[in-house]
């Protein structure tokens, strides 16, 4: 109802100079979507702050706004309550139209963004040669996420994944491939993720424990850095190998990435360092060559330097993030650079944003933001782990999921004595148990640190995605049952508001937009979550006290109407959250 917001904020500003003056154009009305039924719809309050300016009555400063006020087209006569609040209430037959334009609109009344932007989406970067674990989850969901709603609000997204694919440990993996592995470099396939997971452990183990590995590996690190081909060759066969577990993981989940590690950045490094020298920006401190960034401090107190070339000569994570900054800016042509991270990494982005800023790469027109979220807790409060206290795998996490939705879906299948297909079973198994696992990421307030329960999670009651489903299902299930076509209910069918749960509904299915906006905004995807478990809480009160295919035309068709725009908005809403739908459960 962000039109109608919009409608009314303009009246009021024509009310508030018609009453008082041209002195007070542009006077702030803080107009507000009432979370209160009995105040009306929308609530403004200027009255109380205008009442010290003017010397008068709040209550006769709201009248003699609402005096001038003309919203006779949208709103029922306005209502001047307690203090000098003016109340709204949106009339039913505007709503009706309302609902039959976002009926009619393939895009449900969502418009398309004024100025799309060009916006780079930074999420999941997992390592190569380590498995994805539970860490990972929660920036993948919410990079697709936030991708998916700026993508549909009509911005030009590219959705990068900035593995970690160079460095150090590339040595200390390439060298111990050649002892352990040798067959790897001349045969296809003979490794698996699992084989370089184990590769990775021993391989760390005995840099850990021989010196003369050690410098082994070190001087490994420069000849692959020099690009020699047998080690070149050797850093392939690892990426590729791992890039096609992660990609088993990403199908899994419906997340597009277009793959850009550290090591695309490799050949900018350099430069980085140099025109930072040029700016004056650099500082040499034990060996190291450093930028030391306002109001940045260790524990003691003293200044804390961004380290972009280390006294070896090699550079490090923050040389490549700034590598990227101006590579996204300058080629890539952003206008906006989101990267979601874990929230312990706060402290590194606002150094390396702060310097980018310091050496003017970062021009006045584009935004560049760290969008932290908190950590995946298991029971007890503590970080989520496996028994032997490793990072519990991603796609253990999600094969338990779907395989405790396939048993219970079983279970309820024997207790209603209904006979189902094995590929509906799996199919739905699949697709549930994966959307409880991101739905209930994503139904977070991503800032915050949230207990995994397979339990909530997957329960059929509640916030979660079996739950949206299932009241996306009965709308499917009464076209089933009525033999009916949702498109061909007539274009111009009257919407009849008539019942509290009708009017009710009808009024948060128009926030949509507002809804969707926030989130385009603020990269809180929890409200577009809270958004759609009203909406099924409405609906399903509305579905249980009134009856829709019993009712009398044009009643019938009216509800019909609403049953389908709530199917689809709430298709809409679960697809820009990464979550598909099923026509029955």
């Amino acid at each position: 109802m962000n039109s109608t917001l919009a409608y009314l904020t303009t009246q009021l500003d024509r009310a508030i100079v018609a009453a008082l003056g041209d002195d007070y154009a542009g006077t702030d009305p803080l107009l507000v979507l009432s979370s209160n039924p009995k105040f009306g719809d929308y609530q403004a309050n200027m009255a109380m702050g205008l009442a010290k300016k003017l010397g008068q009555q709040p209550r006769a400063i709201a009248q003699s706004i609402v005096d001038n006020l003309d919203v006779a087209a949208v709103c029922e006569p306005p209502q001047i309550a307690g203090p000098g609040f003016i109340n709204f209430t949106v009339k039913s037959s505007y709503l009706a139209t309302q609902l039959q334009a976002m009926q009619a609109d393939s895009r449900l009344g969502v418009a398309v963004a004024d100025k799309p932007q060009r916006v780079i989406v930074d999420f999941s970067s997992p390592n190569i040669a380590k498995e994805m674990h539970v860490g990972h989850l929660r920036s993948t969901i919410l990079g697709d996420c936030i991708a998916r709603v700026l993508e549909f609000r009509g911005h030009d997204v590219l959705r990068l994944n900035h593995v970690g694919d160079w460095g150090t440990q590339f040595g200390m993996l390439i060298l111990y491939l050649r002892e352990a592995y040798p067959e790897a470099l001349t045969t296809a396939d003979a490794l698996d993720l699992g084989d370089i997971v184990v590769l990775y452990q021993q391989a760390k183990k005995r840099f850990d424990e021989d010196a003369e590995f050690k410098e082994a590996a070190r001087q490994e690190v420069v000849k692959l850095q020099a690009q020699d081909p047998e080690s070149i060759k050797a850093w392939k066969l690892l990426c590729d190998q791992s890039r096609r577990e992660f990609q088993v993981i990403y199908d899994r989940l419906n997340v597009n990435l277009t793959e850009r590690g550290e090591s695309f950045y490799n050949p900018y490094l350099a430069a980085v360092v140099e025109d930072l020298k040029a700016t004056g920006l650099l500082v040499e401190s034990d060996g190291a060559q450093c930028v030391f960034v306002p109001g940045f401090t260790n524990r003691d107190g003293d200044p804390l330097p961004l380290i972009v070339q280390k006294t070896d000569g090699g550079y490090n994570y923050a040389t490549t993030d700034l590598a990227a900054i101006r590579y996204r800016i300058q080629t890539d042509k952003a206008e906006r650079i989101i990267y979601i991270t874990d929230a312990g990494q706060a402290d590194h982005f606002a150094q390396v944003f702060q310097v980018a800023k310091l050496a003017n790469w970062i021009p006045e027109n584009v935004e560049v933001l760290h969008v932290p979220f908190g950590l995946v807790l298991g029971d007890g409060g503590k970080k989520i782990k496996t028994r032997d206290g490793e990072s519990v795998k991603l796609k253990e996490l999600l094969d338990e999921a779907v395989d405790r939705f396939r048993n219970d879906l079983e279970s309820r299948l024997i207790e209603e004595s209904r006979q189902e297909a094995p590929e509906f079973i799996d199919n739905s198994a699949n697709i549930v148990g994966i959307s409880a696992v991101k739905y209930s990421d994503l139904s977070q307030n991503r800032t915050s640190n949230y207990v995994f329960s397979f339990d909530k999670m997957l329960a059929l009651q509640g916030n979660t995605a079996p739950y949206m489903m299932y009241a996306y299902v009965r709308p499917q299930g009464i076209s089933r049952k009525g033999n009916i076509d949702y498109d061909n209910l007539g274009d111009n069918a009257p919407i009849i508001l008539n019942e509290a749960l009708e009017l009710t509904l009808a009024k948060h299915l128009l926030q949509l937009s507002t809804v969707i906006a926030e989130v385009e905004r603020d990269l809180l995807p929890n409200r577009l979550c809270q958004y759609l478990f009203e909406l099924s809480q409405k609906y399903n009160q509305f579905y249980d006290k009134h009856s829709v295919l019993q009712a009398e035309e044009p009643l019938r068709t009216s509800r019909l109407m609403l049953c389908d725009l709530t199917a689809k908005t709430l298709k809409l809403g679960l697809d820009l959250l990464g979550i598909p739908v099923l026509e029955r459960m």
